[in-house]
């Protein structure tokens, strides 16, 4: 006599089943729909929006965040955080402004001393992680206290000014008088960045130690070099991000980059990057800062008080979120 016992499993209804499907499907196209959408949306309720000049200003408004996000996109995909990028981003700056203003080097070996000192700073958020077993949240949280307070202490609570022209000229300049040189520099680093996490092997191992570091480590992959790896990227590219930022503003500011760190998360989450790791694309961030850049510079036009943008900028996050854990429920459920 066979006997066959059978076990309960919860489905959702129908119609809930149904709307995760949508949910997924939305979490890979909806950030460009949604900016789509934005796009459309702001442009019928502003004359001014859909503008040659505003749309590249929308783009040159999000360039310091676009470059540190493009870092911290592969931070977060293999399942860290880095909270200290905007503190990094100043204190890269003001290590370019004093090496020049104060000690009198060239200023071309001052960027490349303040890009050092940002892969230094993800170096030693790496090897506390790495090493030090010591949780994302708090090496990087760690990082942020400390790179913002030797930007202090370099400054001496002072902005840094008096750099070259020709610096100033490298966040100024417009190629064909039309399109600004920093916005091709920014598509130039994606396009690196796309081209490195899907097709060489040691981009690819940042997705598998998100996924599961004990799978990845099982499939002969150096979990702690990637994770050392990823950390470095993001600290140079943030260095990178504060030494435009320092461009721009023309000057060395020891409170630049203060809550930037926030933004650069949103961008990623927004993004369609999950904040469980090993899901995310450096696309889907660019589409995710264009998304933070459209809606600031359309509720400006609009004249809504930047107050009540943070509040907007908060429920997006929010439901960028909430959109990524429904998918990874109905995943979960399916497996």
């Amino acid at each position: 006599m066979t006997i066959t016992s059978t076990t309960a499993v919860s489905v959702p209804p129908t119609g809930m089943r149904r709307v995760l499907g949508n949910v997924r499907k939305f979490s890979a196209i909806g950030p460009f729909a949604s900016l789509i959408v934005l796009v459309i949306l702001l442009s019928i309720l502003s004359p001014y929006f859909l503008t040659v000049n505003n749309l590249f200003n929308v783009f040159q408004q999000i360039t310091v965040l676009a470059i540190i996000a493009l870092g911290a996109t592969m931070v977060i995909v293999s399942g860290g955080i880095d909270l200290s990028v905007g503190s990094v981003a100043a204190l890269s700056g003001m290590i370019a402004g004093v090496t020049f203003s104060q000690l009198g080097l060239p200023m071309g070996i001052a960027l490349v001393l303040g890009l050092v000192s940002g892969a230094a700073a993800g170096a030693a958020n790496g090897a506390l992680i790495v090493f030090g077993r010591v949780p994302p949240f708090v090496a990087t949280l760690a990082m942020l206290s400390v790179a913002r307070g030797l930007t202090l202490v370099l400054s001496d609570g002072q902005p840094i000014s008096g750099f070259p022209d020709w610096f100033r000229a490298l966040t100024s300049f417009d190629i064909a008088g039309v399109v600004p040189a920093v916005v091709i520099l920014v598509l130039v680093l994606y396009a690196i960045g796309a081209f490195y996490l899907r097709f060489r092997p040691s981009g690819r191992s940042i997705y598998a130690v998100g996924g599961s570091e004990e799978v990845a480590r099982l499939s002969g992959i150096n979990v702690g070099w990637v994770k050392l790896r990823v950390y470095m990227i993001a600290g140079a590219l943030a260095g990178l991000g504060g030494l435009v930022l320092t461009s721009r503003l023309n000057s060395a500011q020891p409170t630049a980059g203060a809550g930037l760190e926030l933004d650069v998360i949103a961008a990623g989450v927004i993004g369609g990057t999950s904040l469980s790791g090993g899901v995310g694309t450096v696309i889907g961030t660019l589409i995710g800062a264009l998304i933070i850049g459209v809606l600031r510079n359309g509720l400006n036009l609009l004249d809504v008080s930047s107050f009540w943008q943070q509040v907007v900028i908060g429920v997006v996050i929010a439901a960028a979120v909430m959109i990524d854990t429904l998918g990874r429920r109905r995943g979960n459920r399916r497996t």
